[in-house]
């Protein structure tokens, strides 16, 4: 049986205009899922729209050279409660679902910021308790949030994500570019089965951010962000292969119970402006902002642990692996901070992470690994060959504590040489070392410190 095709055109849909196109688009893909589903076709052109809902079964399909551009008006983006073909469900998930802060208001003191059809939740494309939903592009396929701002939005200025995913099942996303996000690109919640595949991001915020998910394969993509490339927490089940990664922040802030990173590059400064060093004025400007010397531009670190305290952690993170992966010009390869100020760390401890056969120069900080107390970190390093940038020979190699296991196999560290190799402040467990090269002298393998080590956090 041939695919339904439904072409947005049919439906009234024209490029060559400054008028809204968002209920065409809409209605193209309300008829495709009332027949059952299929494929919604945009052909070239630019198409200016709000938020629309992608839905059970259909495939937005992006022709060659077809842009769905995002307008400035926050108001366009929608709710969800006024759907009448799909209804969000009436339960605990959908309470305060339409609160939009004040001003004078945090947003993190609602519960509203993870709920389907808030304000901080709209989306250009959304889509809330689908199964089997797809965004395909073609060459020179493109989603613009350029031109999206909202005053109320998260920091006062973020406008929705380019996609928007709540409680859906069989996700698949392939072949377009995403052009400076208003908010994060891609944000998925509580939704498993998600494939993310040959997609540019160019700006914007996050790349990728999920939260409460379940088997994640991003492969093939390349990340020039703002923010970070891949972040979340409470995920499981996460693969990471083949991308490209630039970011002025870091390029994984994950949380995750078994997550591979693998077949990876990674390599700063960033090539777009780490966004929280904007002013509000330039935040609020929208567009890619040129580079200005007074801005931040340095990648913060390869992994960096990611624990929100806004909801449960279901199981003990841990078992991250990052292998065969180069890396360039990154301040950090990890960054762990649970025992320290960070706040975003404090939900769940992270249990184990391994980097292996990994190489990497023009590393310029040590790597941080604060453990917790009841659950000290397992930290592996095999066949790993790093060079640290030549600003600071005293410069240690790890700072850490609460941790039981330092495994160090086959490691060359070249730039350093009157440091430690692994400084303690506390809950001193093994050091373990095999095969490594390094100018360190072995009196220096281990040092301890009194007070705990002072920790940016990032």
């Amino acid at each position: 049986m041939m695919e339904r095709t439904f072409s947005i055109i049919d439906f009234g849909a024209c490029s060559t205009t400054d008028e809204l196109q968002t209920r065409y688009i809409q209605a193209a893909i309300d008829e495709c899922f009332l027949q059952g589903g299929g494929e919604v076709q945009i052909p070239e052109g630019t198409f200016l729209t709000g938020g629309i809902r992608l839905r059970s079964n259909v495939c937005l399909h992006l022709m060659e050279n077809a842009h769905l551009k995002g307008i400035r008006d926050p108001e366009a983006y929608g709710v969800l409660e006024d759907d009448v073909i799909e209804p969000i469900p009436n339960n605990d998930r959908t309470v305060k679902l339409y609160h939009t802060p004040t001003a004078d208001e945090n947003f993190q003191t609602y519960e509203w910021f993870n709920r389907a059809g808030s304000r901080w939740n709209h989306g250009l494309i959304r889509a809330a308790y689908a199964k089997n939903v797809s965004v395909i592009g073609e060459c020179g396929s493109a989603l613009d949030g350029s031109d999206c701002y909202d005053a109320l939005g998260e920091e006062f200025y973020r406008g929705p994500h380019l996609m928007n995913f709540f409680y859906c099942e069989n996700i698949t996303l392939r072949g377009y570019t995403c052009v400076d996000s208003a908010n994060w690109a891609h944000a998925f919640f509580y939704s498993k089965n998600l494939i993310i595949e040959k997609v540019k991001i160019y700006a914007g915020h996050d790349g990728v951010h999920a939260t409460s998910c379940d088997n994640i394969t991003i492969r093939q993509c390349a990340f020039y962000t703002g923010d970070d490339c891949v972040a979340g927490f409470d995920n499981q089940n996460v693969i990471v292969q083949d991308c490209l990664m630039n970011t002025a922040c870091s390029a994984m802030r994950l949380g995750a119970t078994n997550a591979l990173i693998e077949k990876c590059r990674f390599w700063g400064p960033g090539e777009y402006v780490f966004r929280g060093s904007l002013s509000l004025e330039e935040k609020r400007g929208g567009g890619k902002p040129q580079k200005i010397p007074s801005h931040r531009y340095n990648m913060l670190s390869v992994f960096t642990y990611y624990a929100d305290f806004s909801t449960a952690i279901r199981e003990q993170p841990g078992n991250i692996i990052i292998r065969h992966c180069n890396i360039e010009n990154v301040d950090r390869l990890l960054h762990y901070n649970y025992s320290g100020n960070e706040i975003w760390q404090k939900n769940r401890p992270l249990q184990s992470v391994m980097f292996e056969d990994v190489y990497a120069m023009g590393i310029s900080m040590p790597l941080t690994a604060y453990g917790d107390e009841k659950v000290p970190l397992y930290l592996t390093m095999r066949n790993v060959d790093i060079q640290f940038a030549p600003e600071d020979e005293n410069m240690d190699f790890i700072h850490t504590c609460y941790y039981s296991m330092i495994n160090l196999e086959n490691v060359r560290i070249q730039g350093l040489s009157n440091g430690a190799l692994v400084r303690s402040w506390g809950g001193h467990g093994r050091l373990i070392y095999k095969n490594l090269i390094c100018d360190i002298p072995k009196e220096n393998y281990f040092l301890t410190s009194d007070k705990p080590f002072v920790c940016q956090a990032i």
